[in-house]
């Protein structure tokens, strides 16, 4: 059965690679891949022998499950399957129900479409919403020498994969009226990263008044593949490539909604050398370390706070 199995594979990947499809094309039970996944192969892929950059699609926690056509429902491979003509070998995975995104299953199925289809390693790119924001954070996490770069959107991170996240251009998008996933989540980890020796790949879109599913959206926006496809591997980077201008209250965004990216500095304070900051309508303690240039846990430790301490209007903070 095994060897049935083999020669069915092999034949239908070559029989992509000669005739290429205009549609995704779902595989179940690979011999050492531990997801089920979709390919979407361009008129590209048919049409030259060049290597093509690889668009990994983590989705959220709804399409988890056994049936593949859930993955279609949004995203990047329901885009470059219906909408988008993408010049990149799309691979969509499917999570069982009940579980999270494993870093080390994820890289087997990167390795195994490396493997066998023409894709340029330099450009793997890996973007995902929700649950899927958290498995692109774990992925390029532990493993940033393989993504050129990613997005993550309304998500979170381990604080531990900070500094190893910061060697990737880096793009995170979250709401402050996300119910399910709390924007706090992000922060942390955009925090995390901040605190590391270099920070300067980091961007992070903070959308003010933004709920969860709204971000869906965002992969049907053009500004999404052109700053992925700005980067690769075989560039040596000191600070993003970015000047894209976003009208982010396609989202129902407030105005002041905020881009952060490192490489320009932080917002920092009208009067630098205050060592006090006044709380005002709206602060947070992530508000003011942003706009201060430091770190929430900084400001905890110097006000003997915690990160859920609520602040009071008037209230003054010590700052480093």
């Amino acid at each position: 059965m095994k060897i049935i199995k083999t020669i069915f594979v092999f034949t239908v990947l070559n029989f992509i690679a000669l005739y290429g499809f205009s549609q995704a094309q779902k595989f179940r039970n690979i011999e050492g891949v531990d997801y089920n996944f979709w390919v979407n192969l361009p008129e590209a892929y048919q049409d030259s022998t060049l290597e093509l950059p690889l668009v990994l699609f983590l989705h959220g926690k709804s399409l988890s499950g056994n049936n593949l056509d859930q993955v279609k429902r949004y995203g990047i491979l329901r885009e470059s399957n219906d909408k988008r003509k993408l010049d990149a070998v799309v691979v969509a995975p499917q999570c069982p129900r009940g579980q999270s995104w494993n870093a080390d299953k994820v890289l087997g199925l990167v390795n195994y479409i490396q493997e066998n289809y023409r894709t340029d390693t330099n450009r793997l790119y890996v973007a995902g919403m929700s649950m899927g924001g958290y498995g692109t954070l774990r992925f390029t996490g532990k493993y940033p020498e393989k993504v050129a770069a990613a997005v993550a959107l309304c998500g979170g991170g381990n604080v531990a994969d900070a500094c190893r996240l910061s060697e990737v251009p880096l793009w995170i998008i979250h709401g402050t009226s996300d119910r399910a996933v709390p924007v706090r989540e992000s922060e942390k980890i955009v925090d995390a990263i901040h605190d590391c020796t270099d920070s300067s790949l980091l961007k992070f879109d903070y959308l003010d008044g933004v709920g969860h599913s709204a971000l869906a959206r965002f992969f049907s926006m053009d500004e999404l593949y052109d700053w992925m496809f700005l980067y690769s591997k075989s560039d040596t980077l000191s600070q993003l490539v970015d000047s894209l201008e976003i009208d982010y209250t396609r989202f129902g965004a407030r105005k002041n909604t905020r881009t952060y990216v490192s490489s320009t500095g932080s917002e920092k304070s009208e009067t630098p050398s205050s060592k006090t900051h006044i709380v005002r309508s709206g602060d947070s303690l992530w508000k003011i370390s942003r706009r201060y240039g430091t770190s929430v846990a900084t400001l905890c430790k110097l006000n003997g706070l915690t990160e859920s301490s609520v602040l009071q209007i008037g209230q003054k903070i010590k700052l480093p």
